[in-house]
């Protein structure tokens, strides 16, 4: 199950760097077979400390940890939705990913110009989402034109999708994005179909070293000024990009000199991660200790699925138990004697942290 995360944003703000730091963490592609990455794609590992705690209790052979992609997309200049810069190339690649991580330039540096001459963050984040929204709105109108006349005529599923079609216009009017607005199902369904940019789940990636608790205050009015409700972090990505180059004994060591607490780039893979509403369920062995994603929600066949897909089909049950549970007993085995187990059925929704094993 692959999951994606495009990385947009004007040009000079930080983007590429981003990608380079992450891609530091790349997993082995080995591991992820049928898989091909282009030049501007990394398959990049989810840190998860229950891997090795739970390789180290089985004597793993090998830990396996989920991953999630990042896309590094071409930058973005004023007029993309007409082609102007690398537009059609920026939008199409953006309509592929699950996701979107806006970098928002924060910093100033007379030595990188600003495409647009000064620094100025509300009208950099308004500057891609009008295109997105502009690129929205053209594939909007072609549908409505396409409904208009059996809609006029009173053909009654027709009227209805016009008032859903309607609504989603009256959101892009107002210049904002359709992601975090409540919708009608009929909508929603529509949304889902046309696959529009801003309706994208969106995290914002504030190219900036935070020097006070109020920065993030301050990075959050940002959002609310603009009508946005969308989750966001700071980094300073140039410092983790020099990070990502350090053996790990330096990495530890500068941090050390900085006090630097949290690792910005997992810090972003997690976030990520969680924009996408997905969890991990493990299971661990002695030849493997490994990381499954599911969709939050997922019911135990379709996470059986994830291993393989025939699992969904010949699902008879699952044995269940939270991870923190069953390094308390020591082994699989002792969480069986003490009955510890749970045996769920085809209608159990997998809970993050579960270690599993399935009965097919």
């Amino acid at each position: 199950m692959s999951f994606s995360i495009g990385i947009v944003g004007l040009p000079n703000v930080g983007k590429s760097t981003l990608f380079k730091a992450l891609t530091k963490k790349q997993v082995n592609i080995a591991n992820y077979p049928f898989c091909t990455i282009d030049p501007n794609v990394g398959v990049v590992k989810v840190p998860d400390e229950r891997l090795e705690k739970l390789a180290k209790m089985s004597c793993s052979a090998r830990i396996a940890p989920t991953a999630i992609e990042f896309v590094d997309i071409a930058g973005l200049v004023r007029g993309a939705n007409k082609g102007e810069g690398l537009g059609n190339q920026f939008l199409a690649n953006i309509r592929e990913v699950d996701a979107i991580a806006q970098v928002v330039r924060v910093f100033e540096d007379k030595e990188i110009i600003h495409v647009d001459k000064d620094l100025n963050p509300k009208r950099d984040i308004e500057t891609i989402n009008i295109e997105l929204i502009i690129k929205d709105m053209k594939s909007l109108e072609k549908r409505i034109a396409k409904i208009s006349g059996e809609a006029k005529a009173g053909k009654k599923d027709k009227v209805q999708e016009m008032e859903n079609l309607n609504a989603i216009r009256a959101i892009l009017d107002k210049g904002q994005l359709i992601y975090g607005k409540d919708l009608s199902d009929g909508a929603k369904e529509i949304v889902r179909e046309m696959q529009f940019l801003t309706a994208k789940p969106m995290l914002f990636v504030f190219n900036k070293k935070i020097e006070a608790a109020d920065d993030e205050k301050q990075l959050e009015k940002l959002l609310s000024d603009l009508g946005i409700k969308a989750a966001f972090a700071a980094i300073d990505i140039k410092m983790e990009s020099d990070l990502s180059e350090l053996a790990d004994e330096e990495k530890i060591s500068y941090k050390k000199d900085l006090e630097i607490n949290e690792d910005g780039i997992d810090k972003l893979i997690k976030s990520s991660y969680e924009l996408l509403e997905l969890i991990t369920y493990l299971t661990t062995g002695k030849d493997e200790t490994r990381a499954w994603t599911v969709q939050k929600g997922a019911r135990a066949p379709q996470a059986a699925a994830a291993i393989h897909t025939d699992f969904e089909k010949k699902f008879i049950r699952a044995e269940v138990i939270n991870w923190e549970k069953l390094l308390e007993t020591g082994s699989w085995s002792k969480a069986a004697e003490l009955g510890m187990l749970r045996t769920e059925g085809k209608e159990y929704i997998v809970q993050d942290g579960d270690v599993i094993e399935f009965k097919i």
